[in-house]
C-alpha cells in the first residue's frame, strides 16, 4: 500500500473520531460537565461536519490510485 494512501486513511480515521467526540460531547453523552463543548448544540453540528470530512478523507485514501478491473487487464497502446 502506498504511503499517501496510509496517511489519508489514518488521518481520516483520526478526524472521524474527533468529529464523533465533538458530537457526543455536544449531546452531553461523554466528557466532563465543565467542558465548554458539553451540551452545546453548536458542537453537535460542528462534530457532524468533521465526522463526514473524516469519512471523505478515509474514502479518498481507500480509492486512491485504484483502477477499474477492465482497465487493468486491457493492453496499453
Amino acid at each position: 500500500m502506498k504511503p499517501l494512501r496510509l496517511v489519508l486513511i489514518a488521518l481520516g480515521i483520526l478526524v472521524f473520531l474527533a468529529g464523533l467526540t465533538f458530537t457526543l460531547q455536544g449531546y452531553g453523552a461523554v466528557g466532563p460537565g465543565s467542558s465548554f463543548m458539553y451540551q452545546n448544540k453548536t458542537w453537535v453540528y460542528t462534530g457532524a461536519v468533521v465526522l463526514v470530512a473524516g469519512l471523505i478523507l478515509a474514502y479518498a485514501g481507500v480509492r486512491l490510485n485504484e483502477r477499474p478491473a477492465a482497465a487493468a487487464t486491457s493492453p496499453q497502446p
